[in-house]
């Protein structure tokens, strides 16, 4: 299963982007994690499979929503509220099993990964 995330760019802060992230298959669990310059990536979010449980990093809650359409393999990430520590790499990834968590070892396949930049 190959990822490909895309949707990063230049916003604001108080400003909103979706990232979305295409899988070439089909996918159970998936989830997002970001990497801020100089910091280890991080949990964001993530969505089993059937789109009915999603779970975040406490530091998003309520301002970032986890989402997936089934049909179309992908899911999204919308941030409103956007923050200048939000800054970072967000990379997308995936996993066999029905739901997976906020270790980056319970997933399987990772996208390349799509920059955000939250300005002051």
């Amino acid at each position: 299963v190959q990822l490909q995330a895309s949707g990063g760019g230049l916003v604001q802060a108080g400003g909103s982007l979706r990232l979305s992230c295409a899988a070439s298959g089909r996918t159970f669990a998936m989830g997002w994690f970001r990497q801020a310059p100089g910091k280890e990536r991080e949990f964001v979010a993530t969505i089993n499979w059937s789109g009915g449980s999603t779970t975040y990093t406490d530091s998003v809650k309520g301002r970032f929503t986890i989402s997936r359409d089934n049909a179309k393999n992908t899911v999204y990430l919308q941030m409103n509220s956007l923050k200048p520590e939000d800054t970072a790499v967000y990379y997308c990834a995936a996993s066999r099993a029905y739901y997976s968590g906020s270790y980056y070892g319970e997933y399987d396949y990772w996208g390349q990964g799509t920059l955000v930049t939250v300005s002051s």
